[in-house]
């Protein structure tokens, strides 16, 4: 090798390659093993050797991640890290950074996981039975999630493109961390308690992660605000592949928070084609109603008898519906004693006491429909009265005419020719009558 061509580095050079080629190659992984040199300073980092039969690794793993650990590690613990590769440049030791630990085998987590879900199944809290429906329309939703993740842009973006027009209130929490779960049970309660401008549903939801991540939403306090209470929660908590137990115990469980949008908005284009269609179907109802209506009032012009035929066929029908109405009384009386006698729940003196005052009811309506009948057909009368009289010959009278019969038998003349000089003849007018004597005639 040309000793010119060489490219010398520094030890720090080397260990800061390596270091980044392992972080590059090796970004997240899980390992098991067995804890030992397990190390607790009072910078609150840990630092311990994880280790099988044939190998063993230095681990370490800072205050902001072992702070979440449900349970504190000891020697000869067998565990599962999920971490990143690294290399400690000082010391050039190849080791692991710790995000997260758990038991191994199914794991502390997912223990108590399954633990508290099998608890409240028991008591019922999944059963679908108790489970509220969904408005179709909600006009003001609550939104508990964090205010910067995520989750809420595309659910704000999702509720802005299917109906602009919703009212969202955010409840913003953190969705994980020491302070997560009272945060979310607090939003709970303060949604269910508002009355200014009241929530009809509220919206659970936040990105994805590990199991530790939506731990928040795998604890007791949470799952049984959410089973508390009076609004209906939709759940969409991670990915599609996450699953809490908050899933199983609200009201409707989303995939995603997009699809947790579109489930909870109604699609604002659907909703505009059915109002347009409604109205349409509307304007041609009310148009066929009219045409319907003209029809009838034609026919009924054409059918026009006199007010008295009118006026009698009105009384008949009247005392058919009364008849009617008797027997309807009678048969119903008659039902409800039966039912009385056989159920004999109630007193008979107070059953028939409700009957009279049913009956006393049905009579006064009765009179009452009859005497506003008699009024309606009397106003009719009238007026037919009216138009009969500006056609009646005594109209005629008053206008200057009269009417003249023979005497003595009273025969209404129609002819100069039925009379003669001499003969007398009685002449109608509008006020009385006068008798006369006929002195010539002409043709």
């Amino acid at each position: 090798m040309d000793p010119s061509n060489r490219q010398v580095i520094t030890v720090s050079e080397l260990n800061r390659d390596a270091r980044r080629l392992l972080e590059s190659e090796f970004s997240m992984l899980y390992v098991e093993g067995e804890i030992s040199n397990l190390a607790q300073p009072g910078s609150g980092h840990w630092y311990f050797t994880l280790k099988d039969d044939k190998a063993q690794i230095r681990c370490a793993m800072f205050r902001n991640r072992n702070h979440l650990v449900r349970f504190k590690p000891r020697n000869g613990q067998q565990i599962i890290v999920r971490g990143r590769v690294s290399l400690y440049e000082n010391r050039g030791e190849f080791q692991m950074i710790a995000e997260f630990l758990e038991d191994s085998g199914d794991g502390a987590l997912r223990q108590a996981f399954e633990k508290l879900r099998s608890s409240l199944q028991a008591e019922g809290l999944f059963d679908e039975s108790r489970k509220q429906p969904v408005p179709a329309i909600p006009s003001h939703i609550a939104i508990i999630t964090s205010p910067h993740g995520a989750a809420i842009r595309d659910v704000i973006a999702v509720m802005k493109r299917r109906f602009p027009a919703i009212h969202v209130s955010i409840l913003p929490v953190q969705v994980q961390g020491e302070e997560s779960v009272a945060q979310i049970v607090q939003a709970l309660t303060f949604a269910n308690a508002f009355q200014d401008d009241p929530f009809d549903l509220v919206l659970m939801t936040r990105g994805g992660g590990s199991l530790e991540d939506l731990w928040s939403f795998n604890t007791e306090p949470v799952v049984r605000a959410i089973a508390a209470s009076r609004l209906p929660v939709v759940s969409a908590v991670g990915h599609e592949s996450d699953v809490t137990i908050a899933d199983f115990v609200a009201d409707l469980r989303a995939p995603t928070p997009s699809a947790a949008a579109e489930l909870i908005t109604p699609d604002g284009e659907v909703w505009e084609d059915s109002i347009n269609e409604f109205g349409r179907r509307l304007d041609q109802a009310a148009r066929q109603l009219f045409e319907d209506l003209r029809r009838e009032v034609t026919h009924l012009q054409r059918r026009l008898r006199h007010p008295a035929s009118h006026l009698e066929d009105l009384a008949q029908r009247l005392d058919d519906l009364e008849r009617r109405l008797q027997l309807s009384i009678a048969v119903f009386l008659n039902a409800r004693g039966s039912k009385l006698a056989a159920l004999r729940l109630r007193s008979p003196v107070a059953q028939l006491d409700v009957r009279r005052g049913r009956l006393q009811a049905l009579h006064d309506k009765l009179i009452s429909l009859n005497a506003s009948g008699q009024q309606r057909r009397s106003a009719s009368l009238g007026s037919l009265a009216v138009k009969l009289e500006t056609l009646s010959p005594l109209a005629t009278l008053q206008r200057g005419f009269a009417i003249v019969s023979s005497e003595p038998d009273g025969n209404i003349l129609a002819s100069s020719t039925e009379v003669n000089p001499g003969d007398k003849v009685k002449a109608r007018l509008s006020d009385g009558t006068f008798t006369a004597e006929i002195i010539s005639t002409e043709n």
